[in-house]
């Protein structure tokens, strides 16, 4: 029976890692999702791991090697417990291939918002700006008033473009 387990890889290497597994035969998943970067006065949209430093193997556990994956290029280590690969619980990369789109990007969850609350913009011009919630708006948006520059600005954004403050 095939478990999904994970991989630690080298820094910033998930993609090499991914693709030399699937070379070898292994069944592996390295998740993606879209983020906004600025970069020399450039504002793009890139895609970025939704867990930095792993991805998934499916393995056999009782049928397949699995000693080859921590020789692989991009490979820090297969995470194990008692020697043995450790499992992800039943239905979690199950859950997360279901919310990837046709691009092959995972489409995080729209958060449940309220008026007052808290929120960080995740992507777009005002990416990483901490705003507060003025209200929900129609079509799947919100309205939102961003603290900046002395003075405060409301705009209106996609709902998928935030996510909850820490």
């Amino acid at each position: 029976m095939s478990e999904w387990c994970v991989v630690n890889t080298l820094p910033h290497q998930e993609a090499r890692a991914e693709l030399n597994l699937l070379r070898q035969g292994f069944r592996a998943w390295f998740p993606v999702m879209a983020r906004t970067r600025r970069h020399a006065r450039k504002i793009e949209t890139i895609r970025a791991p939704v867990f930095p430093g792993y991805l998934f193997v499916e393995l056999d556990l009782d049928r397949e090697s699995w000693g080859t994956i921590n020789h692989s290029f991009g490979v820090r280590r297969l995470l194990t417990q008692d020697l043995k690969p450790q499992v992800v619980p039943d239905g979690f990369v199950v859950t997360l291939r279901d919310a990837i789109d046709p691009d092959g990007i995972w489409a995080m969850p729209a958060a449940e918002l309220r008026p007052g609350q808290r929120v960080r913009v995740a992507s777009g011009p005002f990416a990483d700006q901490v705003a507060t919630v003025v209200s929900l708006a129609p079509g799947d948006r919100v309205r939102v008033l961003l603290e900046m520059l002395g003075g405060a600005v409301t705009t209106t954004l996609p709902r998928s473009a935030v996510i909850h403050a820490a």
